[in-house]
């Protein structure tokens, strides 16, 4: 263990200077594999090593870590919606009318489907806010813009 750390110390500054990455059992001769114990891993191991050699796993780390964060903040929308609070959030990709039967999907990972109501805006936007209010006996309204009427929608997800 004690030779890998020491290799892995060797070899990180000089993948800084790297374009692509070269796995570590091609960079060494066999008799740098032996010195170093890089030969007696096994190809879990090596696997590992190459991977954290090439940066591969600070990019899974970071990549788990906005998960939760999504995660989490999906969930917070969630407690949101189910405390009757309004929901603010942002419409994913160009929104320009809406009528029944239009589905749209927030930037929340949430989508809801309009029940009742139509309209249109000036002209289409990208990333559109919008606020989702609850009403009497469990309705909920989505209101594209405070000068437009409000949408009864449903959540489908």
């Amino acid at each position: 263990m004690k030779k890998l750390l020491l290799l892995v110390a060797l070899v990180m500054p000089s993948l800084a200077f790297a374009q692509s990455y070269v796995p570590i059992e091609n960079r060494l001769t066999a008799e740098q594999r032996e010195a170093t114990g890089v030969s007696t891993l096994s190809a879990e191991q090596l696997k590992l090593l190459n991977q954290i050699l090439s940066g591969q796993e600070a990019v899974k780390h970071q990549e788990v870590a906005r998960e939760r964060e999504v995660r989490a903040e999906r969930e917070a929308s969630l407690l949101d919606a189910l405390d009757g609070r309004p929901i603010k959030a942002v419409l994913k990709g160009a929104f320009a009318s809406w009528d029944v039967g239009t589905v749209v999907e927030l930037d929340n990972g949430q989508r809801w489907k309009v029940l009742k109501g139509y309209g249109k805006l000036r002209a289409p936007r990208s990333d559109f806010p919008v606020l989702i209010v609850p009403g009497v006996a469990g309705r909920w309204f989505m209101e594209f813009d405070e000068n437009l009427p409000k949408a009864r929608v449903y959540r489908i997800d």
